[in-house]
């Protein structure tokens, strides 16, 4: 996958048919040699611990941007929790109120940023 000077390209070719796989799974150019611990290593299926199969390899991105149960934290207590819990706690949890220090009102937490416009 590369550009070859057309003099070695022969040659080039005879050397990557003798040496090199291209992966079934991600078509990537992998040593022979190599092969085995690479589709091992990156397309093995794994579980995550919200019991979705999939490739090791994409198991980290996953779990930072999919996973029903990575870490989240609520805007408005900063605790964290499962994402799939998050909607429903910060719905409890901006529905509590804190008095305004210019008006002395309780406004809701979930109203706290925009009251500044309407204090008074």
């Amino acid at each position: 996958k590369k550009d070859i000077p057309a003099v070695n390209f022969l040659i080039h070719e005879i050397h990557c048919r003798r040496n090199i796989e291209i992966c079934p799974y991600c078509s990537d150019s992998i040593p022979k040699s190599e092969m085995k611990n690479h589709v091992e290593s990156e397309h093995v299926q794994v579980t995550c611990k919200c019991r979705m199969k999939i490739e090791n390899s994409l198991l980290k991105d996953h779990e930072e941007s999919a996973c029903p149960l990575r870490p989240a934290l609520c805007q408005f207590c900063d605790i964290p929790l499962a994402f799939n819990k998050l909607q429903e706690h910060e719905s409890y949890c901006g529905a509590r109120t804190e008095p305004c220090g210019d008006c002395g009102r309780n406004v809701l937490l979930r109203d706290l940023k925009e009251h500044p416009r309407v204090c008074g």
